[in-house]
Order: C-alpha cells, then structure tokens, then sequence
C-alpha cells in the first residue's frame, strides 16, 4: 500500500515538472508578438508622420501658385507686314454716251487692244441730224438777214446829212446791221454745237489700253449723258478702257506702322493668280491723313506691266519690310494683364513675391506688343498670368513648356553701332533731292 502511495506520488511529481518548457516558449511567443506588434506600431507612426508631413509639404507648394517667367525681349530686328491691296489701272475710264440714240454698231469687244481714238461703236441719231440741218438753215437765215441789212445800213449812211432821212433813221439801220450781224455769230455757234455733238455720234477710245467691259449692243438705246438705259431705267457705262502699261496698287496702312512710308518704300506682292511668284512694286504717293473710320492712311504704290499679265482690280498682299527699334522691349499678349488700376504686368522680385505694375503698351507686333514703359530687360515677367493673382504674393517658379511658351533669355550687352551705320538700310532716311517730282502720276 506503501510501494504504490509511493508511485502514484513520483508518478504525480513527474506529472508536474513535464509543462515547464511549454510555458517558456509560450511566454516567449507572446513578447515576441507583442515586440512585432509595437514596431509595427512604430512603423506606422512613423509612415504616417512622415506622410502627413509630406502632404503638409505639399499642400504648402500648391498653395504657393506656380508661375512661368519671362524676360522682355529686344524687338524684331526688321519689322515685317503684310497688308491686303488693290491692284487698279494707271489710267481707267467708264465711256457714256453724249448724244441720245441707239447703237448702231460695236467694233471693239472685251478684251480689245485699243489705240486712242480708235472708233468703239456708232450711234444712230436722226433726231440729232434734224437738229443739226436746221441749225445749218436757220445760220442761212441770218447770213442772208444780215446781208440785207447791211445793204439797208449802207444805202441810208449814204443819204446821211441830206433831208430826205433824219440821223435818227441812219442809226436804227446802222443798229439793225449790228444786231443781224450777232444773230449770225449766235447761229454759227449753235450750227458748232450740234457738230460737236455730231462727233460723239462715234465712240472713240481715250487713250491706248485695253476693253474691259461693252454694255453696248446693236439696237440698245442709249440717253445722253447717261449712257445706256436697259428695261429697269438704270443706267451704265457703255465701254471701259483701262491703260496697263503700269497698274496702282492701293495699301491701307494702320496708323501704328505710318512711320515705315517713305519714298524709299518697297513691298513684294503676292497674287493668287501666280502662287510661285513675286512682283516688286515702288512707292508713288500717299494721302498724308488717316481715314477717321479706319485709322489707316492710303498708301499708292508702282508697278510696270509692259506684259500685261496684271489686271485692274485683282487682290493682291503686299509684304513690307522696316528696320527694327533696337531699343523697344517687347512681351507677348498673354502677359499684359487688363483690369481696372490699367495695364499692367506681374513682376517676380528676389524674394519670389509679385509686384503688379502699370505699363505702356506700344505697336502690337501681333502675338507680341511693345512695352514702351513700366519695365526693364532685367526684370522677370509672369508669363499667362492667372486672374487670381495679387500684389505681394509669393509664387513658386516653374520651368516653360518646351514648343509652347515664348522663348526668353537674360538680357546680354551688345556693342551698339557705329554712328554712320545707323540709318544704312533704314527706308525712312530718304534725301530730299530724291523725292518724286509734281509728275509722279503722270504716265510713264
């Protein structure tokens, strides 16, 4: 009974001292997730400071506005422009018809080379030749009034001083003479009159040229003085006769680029009619006044036509060329801000803060405009500036957009030039003595 108290007893201590080394593992399990789970902890503490603070960081960038700078930029070395133009006749003119009649018959059509006086077309005028034979008879009736009142002055001048007449009878008929004398003058007038309207019985041209239009047909009547008359009463030209030996071309000018006219002025024209070529015209004329609606000045410019190959009133683009400002700054558009303080510019300090200033806008270039005051070569200009954009406020500078935005570098010295090349090839340094002559209009 002993013997087996004892066993169970040793069986019993062996029992107890079996689960110790579960318990270490176990507690060195749980330390082990308790150490993960607190760097875990840390971790994501860590990951989230740091992510706040980057988001902090930039929330802070973003709401500091990014802008693109500029620097003003010299102007165009040579200015260029191009205007639409007229291209006109040296000489042009619409013939009406000076008698009342109809057309009796056209010689000459469109597109007829004409000398002067080469005969056009003929009007038939019956009514006129009636007047013309009684104007021829009524200067017989006077011829032959006057003849016998000069035979009647003669005879009583005669029996002057006698007293079979008195002086007072002398001097009527002497009188009467004078007066049948101007009744012949006044007759031979009117017989003058209806011959030089006899004349325009033929249309004749002006001047040597070309036919450009007939309204003129066999049997159309024709009103003098305003030409030909068709079913609806209006009344046209019957011929045009245009002398191109040399054409006008007409250019209106803007105001912004008058100074660039001179009499050493040239353009290059374009005509769609010849797309590979150009035609080299010269300075003739100008208004000297700008047109109050257009605030543009009408330019004349020359060209010889010899081949004819030019029309009358063909449109044509007329390409100039001007010496450029040295000393003009210019920007692009889109960095002239329009609000209510006037025109202004953003301007970025040292500090990285905008400074808005008013500026003097010149001669818009088209996708730039000149700066005339306000800034300088060295200041940086806020390129596209957003509307949102105030005084004072710090921004952030980015790079431009390659292709995109206006290319801008640093102002550089450059030496400038010698005295007696600054008006080399200026168009505006034109001598007085070369100045075209009162005959400039007149055919070449």
């Amino acid at each position: 009974m002993s013997a087996q108290n004892e066993g169970d007893h040793d069986h019993t201590e062996r029992h107890d001292t079996q689960p110790a080394p579960s318990s270490s593992r176990r507690k060195l399990g749980i330390a082990l997730v308790g150490g993960a789970a607190v760097i875990l902890a840390v971790v994501g503490i860590v990951e989230r400071h740091s992510n706040y603070m980057n988001l902090a960081q930039e929330t802070a960038r973003d709401a500091t506005p990014a802008v693109q700078v500029i620097y003003p930029q010299p102007g165009p070395s040579v200015r260029k422009l191009s205007l639409p133009a007229n291209i006109a006749a040296w000489y042009q003119a619409p013939i009406y018809a000076q008698v009342s009649g109809y057309v009796k018959m056209w010689y000459k059509d469109f597109g007829a080379v004409v000398k002067a006086g080469d005969v056009l077309a003929e009007i038939d005028t019956p009514g006129l030749d009636a007047q013309y034979a009684a104007a021829k008879a009524n200067l017989n009736v006077a011829q032959a009034r006057y003849k016998l009142a000069q035979i009647t002055a003669k005879r009583w001048k005669a029996l002057q001083g006698t007293q079979a007449v008195s002086q007072q009878e002398v001097d009527v008929q002497a009188a009467n003479a004078e007066a049948q004398k101007a009744q012949v003058e006044a007759a031979e007038h009117e017989v003058e009159r209806f011959a030089a309207l006899e004349g325009f019985k033929k249309i004749v041209a002006p001047f040597d040229g070309v036919v450009t239009s007939r309204f003129a047909d066999v049997g159309d009547y024709v009103n003098a003085g305003r030409g030909d008359v068709d079913a609806h009463g209006n009344a046209t030209e019957l011929f045009s006769v245009a002398d191109v030996h040399a054409m006008r071309v007409f250019v209106a000018v803007p105001q912004d680029y008058a100074d660039i006219i001179s009499p050493r002025l040239e353009a290059d024209l374009s005509i769609p009619q010849y797309p590979d070529r150009t035609f080299k015209a010269k300075f003739l004329a100008t208004a000297s006044a700008f047109n109050a609606s257009t605030r543009t000045v009408t330019t004349e410019l020359t060209l010889d036509n010899k081949s004819g190959e030019l029309w009358p009133n063909s449109y044509a683009t007329a390409h100039f060329s001007a010496p450029g400002d040295e000393d003009m700054l210019i920007l692009p558009e889109g960095a002239i801000i329009f609000r209510a303080e006037g025109t202004q510019v953003a301007l970025v300090d040292d500090s990285n803060h905008v400074h808005l200033v008013n500026v003097t806008v010149g001669t818009n270039l088209g996708t730039t405009v000149q700066i005339l005051s306000g800034v300088k070569k060295t200041d940086r200009v806020v390129n596209s500036p957003s509307a949102g954009l105030l005084d004072g406020q710090e921004v952030r500078i980015v790079k431009g957009t390659p292709g995109y935005n206006l290319p801008s570098k640093k102002p550089a010295t450059k030496p400038k030039p010698a005295a007696d090349d600054t008006n080399k090839d200026d168009t505006r340094a034109m001598p007085e003595d070369e100045r075209p002559g009162p005959e400039a209009g007149g055919r070449q």
